[in-house]
Order: C-alpha cells, then sequence, then structure tokens
C-alpha cells in the first residue's frame, strides 16, 4: 500500500500522504482517531497497532544501545545522530511553519470578511438588547466551554455597544488594528460580566490553562494562535541549538576520546529533549489543524450567511425592533459564531510546547472541548 493509498483509506484531505509520511518518520504522531482510521486502513485495532508500534521502537532503541566499541566508529555514530537530530528540527519547524501560515492566512480574511463586517453591520443597528449574561445557575449547569463562548459574545456585545458610541477603534484605521483594540475590549468586557474567571480559563484546573485566554492574537499584540511564526518555529528547534556550538567537533575529520565524549553527551541531551516535547508539538500541529479547518468553514459558508443576512436587513438608520423576528434571531447567532472564533484564536500555541506532561493533558482537554464545541456550534448555526 502506498503512503497515498493509505492516506485515502484513513480520510486523510488534500496532502494526507505528506501526513503519513512524516508519522512513519516520527515526526509527528496521530491523535486517538487519526490512530483509529490508520488501525482500520490496516485491518487492525487500535490497541494491535499501538502494540505493533511499541516492539518496534524497543527494537530500535535496542540497537542504538549498542554503543560500537572502536573510536572511528563511535565518532561515525554519533555524525550520524547528530544529522538526524538536525533534519528533525529542520522538518519540525517546517511543519510548524506550514500548519502557522495557513491558519494565519484563513484566520485574517475571516477576520476581515465575517468578524468585522460583522461589528460593522451591529453597530448600524440602536437600540439592541443588553446581551445577556450566564448566571451562575447556567454557569453550574451548562459546559464550562459553552458558558466560556456564551460570556465571550457576551463581551463582543458590549464592546459592539461601545463601538457604535464611539469607544472603539472601527475597521477605518484597518483590519488587524481595528480587530487587535476590539477583541482587548471585547475581552475586557467578558471577564467583566461577572461570570466566574475560572470559568474563562479552563474550568479553574491549573494556572497552565490560563494560556488559553493568555496569549491573544497576533492583531492584539499577542503571541496566541495566530501568532509568531518566528517564535514557534524558533522554540520547535530549540532542543538543537545547544549542538551548533558542538558543531564544530562534528566536521573535524579526527577527533579523540574526550571530544567523542562531549559530543556524544550534548547529542543524548538533545534527543532525550526532542523526545521530552514531542508529545507537546503533535498536540501543537493537531490544534492549528482543526483550528485551521474551523476558520475555513467559516470563511466559506460564515460570509456567505453573513452576506443574506446584510442585504435582508432595513435601509439605514435601524433599530432593534425593524429587524424582525428572523434578524433579530440572526443578529444573536452570530454574535455566536463570533465568539466561537474568537475562542478558536487565542489559544496560546506557544504554551502547548513548553507545558508539563501534566499541564499539557488538561490544556488539550480543554483545548479539545473548546474545538469541538465551536465546530459543532458554528456548523449548526451557518
Amino acid at each position: 500500500m502506498t503512503q497515498e493509498e493509505l492516506a485515502k483509506r484513513a480520510d486523510y484531505g488534500r496532502g494526507g500522504a505528506v501526513s503519513i509520511s512524516r508519522i512513519e518518520s516520527g515526526l509527528i504522531s496521530p491523535g486517538g482517531h487519526r490512530l483509529a482510521a490508520i488501525a482500520l486502513a490496516l485491518q487492525l485495532t487500535p490497541e494491535q497497532l499501538k502494540e505493533q508500534a511499541e516492539h518496534r521502537t524497543r527494537a530500535l532503541a535496542h540497537q542504538r544501545g549498542q554503543r560500537p566499541a572502536k573510536l572511528r566508529d563511535q565518532v561515525a555514530e554519533t555524525k550520524r545522530r547528530h544529522a538526524e537530530i538536525t533534519e528533525k528540527a529542520a522538518q519540525r519547524s517546517k511543519i510548524t511553519q506550514e500548519h502557522g501560515e495557513a491558519f494565519n492566512r484563513v484566520h485574517d480574511v475571516v477576520r476581515d470578511e465575517f468578524f468585522m463586517r460583522f461589528v460593522e453591520l451591529a453597530k448600524s443597528i440602536s437600540g439592541a438588547p443588553e446581551p445577556e449574561i450566564p448566571s451562575e445557575e447556567e454557569s453550574e449547569s451548562e459546559p464550562p466551554t459553552a458558558i466560556r463562548i456564551e460570556a465571550m459574545s457576551a463581551g463582543i456585545a458590549n464592546a459592539i455597544r461601545g463601538a457604535a458610541a464611539g469607544g472603539v477603534a472601527g475597521a477605518a484605521v484597518g483590519g488587524a488594528a481595528a480587530y487587535g483594540a476590539f477583541t482587548a475590549a471585547a475581552l475586557f468586557g467578558t471577564a467583566s460580566t461577572g461570570a466566574a474567571i475560572s470559568t474563562l480559563a479552563g474550568v479553574a484546573a491549573t494556572n497552565a490553562t490560563l494560556a488559553l485566554l493568555g496569549g491573544g492574537t497576533l492583531a492584539a499584540g499577542g503571541a496566541g494562535m495566530a501568532g509568531g511564526i518566528l517564535l514557534l518555529t524558533g522554540m520547535v528547534a530549540a532542543p538543537v541549538a545547544a549542538l551548533a556550538a558542538a558543531g564544530f567537533y562534528v566536521v573535524k575529520q579526527r577527533r579523540n576520546k574526550k571530544e567523542e565524549e562531549r559530543l556524544r553527551i550534548q547529542v543524548e541531551a538533545a534527543e532525550a529533549a526532542l523526545n521530552l516535547s514531542q508529545r507537546g508539538f503533535d498536540t501543537m500541529v493537531e490544534v492549528l489543524s482543526r483550528a485551521t479547518a474551523i476558520m475555513e468553514y467559516v470563511e466559506v459558508h460564515g460570509t456567505h450567511a453573513l452576506e443574506k443576512w446584510r442585504v435582508s436587513l432595513p435601509p439605514e438608520p435601524r433599530d432593534w425592533e425593524s429587524l424582525g423576528p428572523e434578524g433579530r434571531e440572526r443578529y444573536k447567532e452570530f454574535l455566536t459564531v463570533a465568539g466561537c472564533f474568537l475562542a478558536a484564536s487565542i489559544i496560546n500555541v506557544p504554551a502547548l510546547l513548553t507545558a508539563t506532561l501534566d499541564d499539557l493533558r488538561e490544556m488539550d482537554k480543554v483545548i479539545d472541548e473548546t474545538l469541538r464545541y465551536a465546530d459543532r456550534t458554528i456548523k449548526s448555526i451557518v
């Protein structure tokens, strides 16, 4: 079976063969649903596939653990491992850049063509009611993710009211700048709605989950989901940074036992660091991929639905009552979509690369719930 055939049978989309190749090379690890799809394509259960993979990993590790006796062979082995680490770090940076740029592109389109366009339309409607703030009872009965996004939608509505009064930068100053000013006001309003900050910050789990709302977007000047491709690529390559200083010894044709030992220790430390960060890297790739798919859906369907609503609006000046029941309902639905978009936009991806395994598991759980809810809610509305 070719990589293309396996990707097709495992329901990978466009470019799926590249993903299969990267899994085979150990550059990325598939998430649970991807692993199950690959196992099914190979006529195995996920448990059988895991068992075979673990057996193969142990066998390879045993081979690598057999250190050559001669210095010449030790030098060749260390060079080979050094080259593998360098190549893996370079591939990680490439993967990060590909996913980051794909997200940035669609994020910016949705920001300008849906989010800011809805804000401008909403500002033209006078008399819109105060946003409904999740109550304490709702906070206890509804899923925390739903409460968090409802609070974000309420914050956006409050910011729209402020923008209509001239208090927030408008689209005239440029999409990115206006979005940065607007989302800052919207998030501040969200935190001021009275909903417990703990529900906004990841179900009161650990301080690490505050990263869910901690990064901000590139437009807002932060290093969140859309921010800092250079930052991300630098972070994924960080485990091999220490090897740069040791590079001199790699290219030397001859070296003594002391030099060989020094480089071997650095190579092993870099290998361990890469292995330790693999889970965070895999999570980052999965999050970027899923968030991009959500944005692409809004780009196609959300912008179309918004344009239909715009055409149906009464001429300006317009007020809340003039929208009619259907128009008022669409306003509320678009607020919800905007809240989902914002929640998916501000996930602090760099935090995934530096979190401990315990914190990463908690962050992964919160982010997964957020993206699942956003995807399901958006598709039910547009």
